[in-house]
C-alpha cells in the first residue's frame, strides 16, 4: 500500500522536515478555516448591504485582509468544496456538479488521488481535523438512513477514512440540514455509526473546535464547516432571530425584490428575518473560536480563513437560492488573517474560488500541487510581492438547462454545436461589468447577458443588445481562458 508521503511525492512534490516556512526563516503558521454554507457577501455588517448583526466577523476583517469582491466560481456546495480542497478544475477533480445520487444513477465526488492542501499538510506532520460538513462523497446502496436520502435524490453519504484527505480527526457528515439536530460521524465511527446531536450545528460544532484546539500539541489545521445559513432558515436558535423578527424585510437587504404576493416575494419576506438569524448566530460562534485561539496561546501563529461557498438570491431577480451568476449568488465573504504577518485592510482585488487552497500552502510554507490553477497570493498578502488582482474572474456552471424565465439571455451567433457538449453557462466577471454565455444544447442556441455592475448593481438590465462591442470583447476573451483550461465550452464561443 502506498504511503500519503509516497503518493504526494509521486505528484511532483517534494517536503521540508518539520514544519519550516519555506525561505522566509520562521516558523510556518498553524491554519483554522471557518466556513458556513449559502453566506453571502451582503451579509457581512461592514459591507453595508443587509442588515446584518456581525460584530465579530466586521472586527476581524479590520485585523485582517478583506477581499470584497471575492467570488465563486461555481456557486454551488459540492463544485466550490472540490475547488477549495484541491484547487483543482471541477472536470479534474472530478466534482462537475452536487455530490448526490439518484435511484439509478451515482453522483460525481472528489478524486480519493487528487492531491488536496491537507494532504501536503499531512505529509507535513500537521494533525488534521474536519468538523461540519464534507459534502464530497456520492451516496451509494444500501443508502443511509437519514430523512434527506429517502425521496429519489439521495444526499448524505459517509466519508471512509481512504477519502479523508489527510484529515486524521473528523467528526462529520455528508450533507444533511436537520440544523437544529445534526447528525455526524466520528473519526473511527463505521457507516452505520453515525449519531444525532440535539444543539444547533454551529454551536455544536464549535464546541469540537474549541476542544480541539485544547488539546491538539500542534502544528494543526482545523477546519470547521458550518452548514447554516443554508437551507432550513427557521431552524436557528430564537435568540438570534430577536433583531430581526417583525421587522418589514425589505428594511433588511439592499436590493431589487419581488413585490409581496408573489411566489418569491413571499419567499424572500419569510425566509430573510431567520436567514440573518442564522448569519448572527455564526458571528457569535466564529467568536468562540477566535477567542479559543487567544486562550490558547495560538492567536499569533495562525492564519485564519473566514468564507463561504456561494451566496443566496433570496428572492432577488425571481431565484430562491444559489448556481445562478447574480451576485446575491457568486459573491462570497473572503477574509484572512496572519497577525503581525497580513497587512490589514479592505481589498477590492478579484480574486476567487482557485486561489485559496494555493494561496493557504504559500502562507504556510508548502509545495503546491501543479494542478492548483489558481493564483498564490501568498506573496502579496505578505507584502513580499505586487500583484495585479484586476483580471475579470471565471463563472463556470457545468450542469443544468437554463430556463428563459430565470435568466433571460440576448441571442448571439453560436460558433459551433459540439456533439455531446451539454447545457451550460460561462463567464466573466469585472468589478464593474460582467457578461455570461449560455448555452442550450437542445436547441442549438447561445445567449449572452451583460451587466453594468457599477450603474445597476442589483442586475435588472441586460445590456448585451444595446452593448455588443462590450459581449464581443468578453467573448473573445473567455474563449481564450477557456482554451488555456481545456473547457470544451470554448468552441461554441
Amino acid at each position: 500500500m502506498m504511503t500519503r508521503r509516497a503518493f504526494l511525492a509521486a505528484c511532483g512534490l517534494t517536503f521540508c522536515a518539520g514544519c519550516v516556512g519555506v525561505g522566509r526563516g520562521r516558523p510556518a503558521p498553524n491554519l483554522v478555516v471557518v466556513f458556513p454554507d449559502q453566506m453571502r457577501a451582503h451579509a457581512l455588517g461592514f459591507m453595508g448591504l443587509d442588515a446584518a448583526h456581525t460584530p465579530r466577523l466586521d472586527a476581524f476583517a479590520a485585523e485582517g485582509r478583506a477581499f470584497t469582491q471575492a467570488v465563486s466560481n461555481y456557486p454551488v456546495c459540492s463544485p466550490f468544496r472540490a475547488i477549495l480542497m484541491s484547487g483543482a478544475l471541477p472536470w479534474v477533480s472530478g466534482v462537475t456538479g452536487n455530490c448526490v445520487s439518484t435511484e439509478r444513477r451515482v453522483g460525481p465526488e472528489l478524486r480519493a488521488d487528487l492531491a488536496c492542501w491537507s494532504d501536503v499538510l499531512a505529509a507535513a506532520g500537521y494533525d488534521l481535523c474536519y468538523i461540519g460538513k464534507w459534502h464530497l462523497d456520492a451516496p451509494r446502496r444500501p443508502w443511509v438512513p437519514t430523512s434527506n436520502n429517502n425521496g429519489p435524490q439521495k444526499w448524505n453519504e459517509w466519508c471512509p477514512p481512504s477519502r479523508r484527505h489527510g484529515f486524521n480527526r473528523w467528526y462529520a457528515y455528508g450533507t444533511y440540514d436537520r440544523h437544529l439536530r445534526p447528525m455526524y460521524w466520528e473519526t473511527d465511527a463505521p457507516r452505520d455509526g453515525f449519531r444525532y446531536v440535539d444543539q444547533w450545528g454551529p454551536e455544536h460544532e464549535a464546541d469540537k473546535a474549541i476542544a480541539f484546539l485544547r488539546e491538539t500539541k500542534g502544528p494543526f489545521a482545523l477546519v470547521v464547516s458550518m452548514n447554516p445559513p443554508h437551507t432550513g432558515y427557521e431552524l436557528v436558535p430564537k435568540r438570534y432571530l430577536r433583531r430581526y423578527a417583525g421587522r418589514d424585510a425589505t428594511t433588511l437587504a439592499k436590493g431589487d425584490y419581488p413585490p409581496a404576493g408573489t411566489p418569491m416575494g413571499k419567499h424572500f419576506r419569510w425566509a430573510m428575518p431567520y436567514y440573518l438569524a442564522a448569519v448572527e448566530g455564526v458571528d457569535e460562534q466564529f467568536g468562540r473560536i477566535l477567542d479559543a485561539l487567544e486562550e490558547t496561546g495560538h492567536a499569533e501563529d495562525t492564519v485564519v480563513l473566514f468564507c463561504s461557498d456561494h451566496g443566496c438570491c433570496l428572492g432577488a431577480h425571481g431565484l430562491p437560492t444559489k448556481n445562478n451568476p447574480y451576485e446575491e449568488s457568486m459573491r462570497i465573504p473572503c477574509l484572512v488573517r496572519w497577525k503581525g504577518h497580513i497587512a490589514p485592510g479592505r481589498d477590492a482585488g478579484l480574486v476567487d474560488a482557485f486561489d485559496l487552497a494555493p494561496t493557504l500552502l504559500g502562507l504556510l510554507g508548502q509545495p503546491i500541487p501543479g494542478h492548483m490553477v489558481g493564483r498564490n497570493l501568498a506573496p502579496y498578502l505578505l507584502g513580499e510581492a505586487p500583484a495585479d488582482l484586476s483580471e475579470p474572474r471565471l463563472y463556470l456552471h457545468l450542469w443544468g438547462r437554463n430556463r428563459d424565465d430565470e435568466f433571460p439571455t440576448e441571442p448571439v451567433p453560436l460558433a459551433a454545436a459540439p456533439e455531446g457538449l451539454p447545457d451550460g453557462k460561462r463567464g466573466l466577471r469585472s468589478a464593474k461589468r460582467k457578461c455570461v454565455f449560455v448555452y442550450d444544447a437542445q436547441a442549438k442556441r447561445l445567449g449572452a447577458v451583460l451587466f453594468d455592475l457599477d450603474a445597476d448593481p442589483c442586475e435588472t438590465r441586460n445590456l448585451a443588445a444595446e452593448r455588443p462591442d462590450q459581449v464581443a470583447e468578453a467573448r473573445a476573451a473567455l474563449k481564450a481562458r477557456l482554451r488555456a483550461i481545456g473547457d470544451p465550452f470554448a468552441e461554441v464561443l
